[in-house]
């Protein structure tokens, strides 16, 4: 699903803002996206990508400050804009919260009127106290000449190991419009066991095998934790509960896997790396900065095989053609390829 560098072909450009640890470019990337320019405000974001791709062109800037019209006429506008404002875990303030981008976002399309619109945020947006604004979206969408559509994906549903809905939404011309599909979910479920085996038993420690069978379910919500607030953990008491059910210490992030000496019957904390596995990332993908930064880029991320859905229903929008109906086989494989992030193209 996702390749290194030197096996990149893309047939379509996207711009892409608030771009983050990489999640939704590398996703479209796979969807056969080429990276045309990645705004991004944060220095170890940025630094990650440029690790990870140093043939994009990474812009380390506030996108309220950028002028579209220097990539006029590119395929695909991408943003994941700052959820704060419409999320269940803060005051919902929405359109009266500072950080609201939608309308930056919206001056951003008018300026480079791409042929399609990725917006993507927290399920939060979906509720009813935002229906107005939902509206007045997609009718300033309307007015530069797309038909909008939008929908909650849950990610559990493509091959991630993790209950993380988002709200999705889509912009096209109405003859390509016309051709677009929201992705179909995969038959059936990675679980967190079997995602992070290898990684779990990596050095040895007795209960690995045990702790496996027991994680034999989708993770909770990874939540990226807010630079106000102390070091990285699996989130508020609730979710802690939850992780623990699932035989991990949500209470922090680990240095290593469990060793040896770890207790047989303890509760192993989770490492960068496996956090990023839960979240779709491939292992080849670095993050930049300590564990705190790094976390907090995996955790606030758009998943991966889920972009690279999303991302390849649009490509065949563009490409006015309705996507083919696979087979189980064909479900099969591309399920076993989203949860070992083998590297093929």
């Amino acid at each position: 699903m996702f390749a290194k560098p030197d096996l990149i072909m893309g047939r379509f450009s996207v711009a892409e803002f608030c771009v983050g640890g990489g999640g939704q470019a590398l996703g479209l990337e796979a969807a056969g996206f080429d990276c045309v320019v990645a705004v991004e405000i944060d220095a170890h974001c940025c630094t990650t990508l440029r690790l990870n791709r140093p043939q994009w062109n990474v812009l380390h800037e506030d996108m309220r400050r950028v002028d579209g019209r220097r990539w006029s006429g590119v395929d695909l506008f991408a943003a994941g804009v700052p959820c704060p404002p419409f999320s269940i875990a803060g005051k919902q303030l929405g359109v009266d919260d500072d950080r609201d981008m939608f309308p930056d976002a919206l001056r951003l399309i008018d300026e480079m009127r791409p042929k399609a619109v990725l917006l993507e945020n927290v399920p939060g947006f979906a509720s009813s106290k935002f229906a107005d604004y939902r509206a007045y979206l997609i009718e300033r969408l309307h007015d530069m000449g797309y038909e909008a559509d939008w929908r909650v994906l849950q990610a559990a549903d493509f091959g991630v190991p993790q209950l993380r809905p988002r709200f999705i939404l889509i912009g096209l011309p109405q003859k390509h419009f016309s051709f677009f599909e929201w992705p179909r979910p995969l038959n059936c479920q990675v679980t967190v066991g079997d995602s992070l085996r290898d990684l779990i038993t990596a050095r040895g420690w007795p209960g690995a095998d045990a702790w496996c069978r027991n994680a034999q379910r989708v993770a909770p919500t990874i939540v990226g934790g807010s630079k106000k607030h102390g070091g990285p953990d699996l989130g508020p008491t609730r979710a802690r509960k939850q992780w623990r059910e699932l035989g991990v210490d949500g209470l922090g992030i680990a240095d290593e896997p469990p060793a040896a000496d770890f207790p047989i019957d303890g509760l192993p904390r989770l490492t960068v790396r496996m956090v990023a596995r839960i979240q779709g990332f491939p292992d080849f993908w670095k993050f930049s900065g300590r564990k705190t930064p790094a976390y907090r880029q995996v955790g606030n991320a758009f998943p991966p095989p889920v972009a690279a859905a999303v991302g390849q229903a649009i490509a065949n929008a563009l490409d006015c053609k309705y996507p083919a109906r696979p087979s189980i086989r064909a479900r099969q494989m591309e399920l076993q390829l989203l949860e070992h992030c083998v590297d093929y193209y």
